[in-house]
């Protein structure tokens, strides 16, 4: 009965694993609960941007670190409809915000227009200093060859 219920649980476990949207999970080593994953997120407003942020998960700790990476790429049309309705403010807007501890530390992601160089930024950042810094990322994603390119020279 006891080895019915380790199996169970194992089960169960193993069905919430699956039910994520991670794209991949890698365990940091045998002796470990940490593992770096890595989610998949589209820009909810434009579109065509699809942004891959790498985090490490402490499973039994209160607090994830803070470090992460970020990687964003065209991967469908980029339109001048949906570059009008971004914040183009020097501040731009946050796309993307997930939880990193119960103590208020999240993981942001924030869209940036740079007009001059015709190009979306995306940064990622810890809203809570560790280890004596706001750890931080930047991917870049141009406008060239989008269906907004003549829009976008016409702001200048």
């Amino acid at each position: 009965m006891k080895y019915l219920k380790i199996g169970g649980l194992i089960v169960i476990l193993a069905g919430l694993t699956g039910c994520s949207d991670d794209v991949a999970s890698v365990s940091l080593g045998l002796f470990t609960t940490k593992d770096v994953v890595v989610n998949s997120q589209q820009d909810p407003l434009v579109t065509g941007v699809t942004c891959h942020i790498s985090h490490v998960e402490a499973d039994l700790d209160f607090s994830d670190p803070s470090d992460m990476s970020i990687a964003c790429r065209q991967t469908g049309p980029i339109t001048p409809e949906q570059l009008q309705a971004i914040d183009r403010s020097k501040s731009g807007e946050v796309v993307f915000k997930s939880s990193k501890s119960i103590l208020f530390k999240s993981l942001k992601v924030r869209r940036i227009y740079d007009a001059k160089a015709h190009t979306l930024l995306y940064l990622s950042y810890s809203t809570k200093e560790s280890s004596g810094s706001h750890h931080h990322a930047l991917s870049t994603v141009p406008l060239y060859n989008t269906q907004a390119w003549q829009w976008a020279q016409g702001q200048e």
